[in-house]
């Protein structure tokens, strides 16, 4: 685990971190060698002179007794860490990594003493049990921004890159995130509206970050905060300046089922919203900008704090819905055709007449032929240019999608990584709509969405509207599912 006194130290260097200009600090002196020489009084990146900054960063732990009384960390040791760690290069910095995380971690056998008194105090007074519980809890638990995030992102890259196997590796990284969804709890995030009167450096980051339909220029990132348009995002004190995640948001007069109305289809700059003609939210973007807060829960709060936001402004409105991208749907598709094609199977994906028309449109032979000319025409736009095409591939393609979203599982949830992110806010899926591709909408009916949650987390059962179920029923009869 992250050692508590480097987290005191970090927390309290941060703040001058962020309010201080870099110093002229890294020189490269030997490019072979890998040394570099900085402004703080230790030279090189070798294995001394990590030890001898961890030595006078991470100070030994005050005692359960002392631990209020403990002096704080010089302030210039925790920017002389955050100076030495932002020098090294990546080798360096997971040699680095590894070696905090395996050396100055939790002390387990004081935590191995103090779980032995804690089963011993059971048949004591509760007074008892509670002050060896205190003492656990102290041994076990690090204390606590922008540099610790950016830490964990760094330590989730290693980890999937598979750069180290190091199991004190993971468990810094289940640390940090466990210290990270503390600091990051709802209660302590700011909700912010992002207008054209908002800093510069935020505009530009909310255009940096956008994440699903990226902007093309300033005007368009102008009409995006514009009439008939909303966009949130989350702050935290501990990171100023820094949108953690950001909602775009579409007032309409009904629920969108085309993301070109959305970002292409704008009103004037200058335009007066007309109350009367909103009447829905479409939540069409949430983006997360931080990689090191990957799995600590923000987005889901982020909608829910907005649609108060939206109701408190417009109290008629009723419609909520996101227009949701399908990532992974075109790769799933050519999984499931290749595996067919493998098996010499997968016709009864199709019916008789559709195979038919595939074949025609295509000049392709009957049997396998047909599939394959299906698999390139998923793999490729050039079908959505042809009406012909697009004739034939809409009810195939939304059949199919519907089994996607709704089918198919990884471990009895929904496979789809939008999906699961949205069913879980008990937003049932509403209908699926081609447009350059095919997105889906998710509707936030307001009084059923903790029971929807409740029904997909606790029983992993899918709410979903009549169109996708009258789908998915055409695709398992095809398939014989």
């Amino acid at each position: 685990m992250l050692p508590q006194r480097l987290i005191f130290a970090l927390r309290s260097g941060a703040r001058c971190w962020r309010h201080r200009a870099p110093r002229p600090a890294f020189v490269q002196a030997q490019q072979s060698g890998g040394w570099r020489c900085f402004s703080a009084p230790v030279c090189g990146s070798g294995p001394s002179v990590m030890e001898d900054i961890l030595a006078r960063v991470v100070a030994p732990l005050p005692t359960y007794e002392t631990r209020d009384k403990a002096p704080p960390p010089l302030e210039s040791n925790s920017l002389e860490f955050m100076h030495f760690y932002k020098s090294l290069d990546k080798e360096d910095r997971l040699s680095f990594l590894t070696k905090l995380s395996q050396d100055f971690g939790v002390d387990h056998q004081s935590v191995s003493d103090l779980t032995v008194k804690l089963l011993d105090s059971k048949f004591r007074d509760v007074a008892t049990i509670l002050q060896v519980e205190d003492r656990l809890r102290y041994s076990l638990t690090p204390r606590g921004v922008k540099f610790l995030v950016d830490l964990r992102a760094e330590l989730l890259e290693i980890i999937s890159s598979k750069a180290s196997e190091s199991p004190q590796i993971r468990d810094l990284n289940s640390t940090l995130k466990g210290l990270l969804s503390e600091w990051f709890s709802v209660g302590l995030l700011k909700l912010e509206r992002i207008t054209w009167q908002s800093p510069c450096d935020i505009l530009q980051k909310v255009s940096q970050y956008e994440a699903v339909h990226p902007m093309r220029n300033w005007t368009d990132l102008k009409r995006r905060v514009g009439p008939y348009r909303r966009c949130y995002a989350f702050t935290h004190a501990a990171m100023p300046g820094e949108p953690l995640v950001v909602l775009h948001v579409a007032l309409t007069e009904e629920i969108s089922n085309n993301i070109q109305g959305i970002v292409r289809e704008f009103s004037t700059l200058d335009a007066k919203e007309d109350v009367n003609k909103i009447n829905a939210a479409i939540f069409y973007s949430i983006s997360s900008t931080q990689a090191g807060l990957q799995g600590v829960e923000l987005g889901n709060y982020l909608i829910k704090r907005v649609v108060r936001e939206l109701q408190s402004e417009f109290p008629h409105m009723c419609l909520f819905s996101s227009l949701s991208p399908i990532p992974g749907f075109t790769m799933w598709l050519q999984g499931l055709l290749s595996q067919c094609r493998k098996e010499g199977r997968g016709l009864e994906l199709l019916s008789e007449q559709e195979w038919r028309e595939v074949e025609k449109a295509t000049d392709s032979a009957p049997g396998m032929g047909a599939m394959d000319a299906l698999r390139k025409l998923i793999g490729t736009s050039d079908w959505m240019r042809s009406e012909r095409l697009s004739l034939l591939m809409e009810p195939v393609l939304l059949r199919l999608c519907a089994w996607y979203l709704y089918g198919e599982k990884r471990r009895g949830y929904a496979l789809n990584p939008v999906a699961n992110f949205h069913l879980q806010n008990g937003t049932p899926a509403q209908g699926v709509a081609n447009s350059c591709g095919i997105m889906v909408n998710y509707r936030y009916f307001l009084k059923e969405t903790s029971q929807n949650s409740a029904l997909y987390l606790q029983n992993k059962v899918i709410t979903a509207s009549e169109q996708v179920l009258s789908l998915v029923t055409q695709f398992q009869k095809n398939s014989k599912l």
